[in-house]
């Protein structure tokens, strides 16, 4: 695996991008909570990026599939670079109007990029049994480029402006450019006549997913991690606030991130391709358990181990899944397959958020995680019975 030079400079290229997009990060909420003292306010801004994202993810779906993906990347790539200017000059004349340009533009890029990389990873691996190895080591990778990315900005912030950070985010995007360049991706030979780009339907992967029951029950479960993802910071706050504690913050994060890191270094020797539905409801489980356990928050302990229990099963479980997804759908179909669970993550995600602010100002979050917990295994639930219900129809 290591001699094979498009995944190193996959994972170099991911590594030195996730710390341009945390720099980036650290800076738009530094400069909102500056200049916009609605928190309502931000969350429109943060979601109107989310928002172009989706809306181009059916454009960028059928793209991928019909283009040279490198390509896809590369354009994608000067785009990054082009939308962080927006932000530098909405810090010279402290426009709020710049900042959501800038917000546009960087999520319309992501929607671009980051399922052509989904798409791309099983074309450069020689043997796909080492796919799952490769998406837990990348994902790996993203979490330390998080913690990389986000001690070295607020590092940055101490010392320099704003701006630096923004700088160092273009600076982190030409390299990732540049990268991207000496990557060699071999595609098969496709049309681009105009009868052939009018097959490449966005809606033709909706009939692959419901044939291929395995890419279908991936799908759904994947809704029970983004019912923990999606309030993550909230419930950070919340029991930051039960237990009369403001480190215990960085606490759960750190536990949760160690946690994630192991997940993904031992899935790849515990799952085998046999076994991955099985592992599949066991990490569910797991997780819903993480997110019941919580209902007793107020103990310190318990809080820990919950993160962790879950940083440990995310860690397995996203691998496995994009394992699944690069190794069950046709290639034909990846670059509007990963499109659409980008897209479908985006809103389940932003669906969530939404969802937790509103429990946990009703009906708090005691009770909220035992709702979101209920939630889960329902979810596991009815995937199990979709499942017995097409084996019977097999049989019959």
């Amino acid at each position: 695996m290591w001699k094979n030079k498009n995944i190193i400079l996959i994972f170099i290229g991911e590594f030195i991008a996730g710390i341009g997009l945390w720099l980036g990060i650290i800076g738009n909420l530094e400069f909102m909570q500056k200049h916009i003292p609605s928190d309502f306010v931000k969350s429109l801004i943060l979601f109107s990026g989310l928002l172009a994202g989706v809306i181009v993810s059916p454009i960028a779906g059928r793209w991928i599939d019909t283009y040279a993906k490198k390509h896809i990347l590369l354009y994608a790539g000067i785009g990054r670079i082009c939308s962080v200017f927006f932000m530098l000059f909405a810090l010279k004349y402290e426009s709020i109007f710049l900042m959501v340009c800038f917000m546009v533009s960087i999520q319309v890029a992501a929607a671009f990029y980051f399922p052509t990389l989904q798409a791309t990873i099983p074309l450069v691996v020689r043997d796909e049994k080492q796919l799952m190895t490769i998406n837990g080591m990348h994902m790996n990778i993203s979490a330390l480029s998080r913690i990389s990315g986000t001690a070295f900005g607020g590092a940055l912030l101490m010392i320099t402006s704003l701006q630096t950070l923004y700088i160092g985010a273009i600076v982190a995007y030409i390299l990732l450019f540049l990268l991207t360049f000496f990557i060699d991706i071999k595609e098969e030979r496709r049309e681009t006549k105009h009868n052939t780009k009018e097959k490449q339907r966005f809606t033709d992967i909706f009939p692959i997913i419901r044939q291929l029951p395995i890419v279908y029950i991936a799908v759904v479960l994947t809704i029970v991690p983004q019912l923990f993802i999606g309030g993550f910071n909230l419930m950070v706050i919340n029991i930051s606030e039960l237990q009369h504690d403001s480190s215990i913050k960085g606490w759960l994060y750190t536990i949760e991130g160690i946690g994630f890191l192991f997940g993904a270094f031992f899935i790849k020797y515990a799952a085998r391709e046999q076994t991955y539905v099985k592992w599949m409801y066991a990490l569910t489980c797991f997780i819903a358990f993480a997110q019941l356990s919580l209902h007793f928050a107020h103990i310190k302990w318990v809080s820990l181990v919950s993160f962790g229990l879950f940083g440990i099963c995310v860690g397995c479980f996203f691998p496995m899944i994009a394992t699944i997804f690069q190794t069950n759908v046709p290639k034909l179909y990846h670059g509007r397959f990963f499109s659409f669970k980008n897209m479908f993550d985006r809103v389940t995600f932003q669906t969530v958020l939404l969802a937790s602010g509103f429990l946990l100002d009703t009906i708090g979050l005691e009770n909220m995680v035992v709702l979101f917990g209920f939630l889960s295994l329902l979810l596991m639930m009815y995937t199990m019975f979709r499942k017995k219900e097409e084996l019977k129809s097999e049989g019959a």
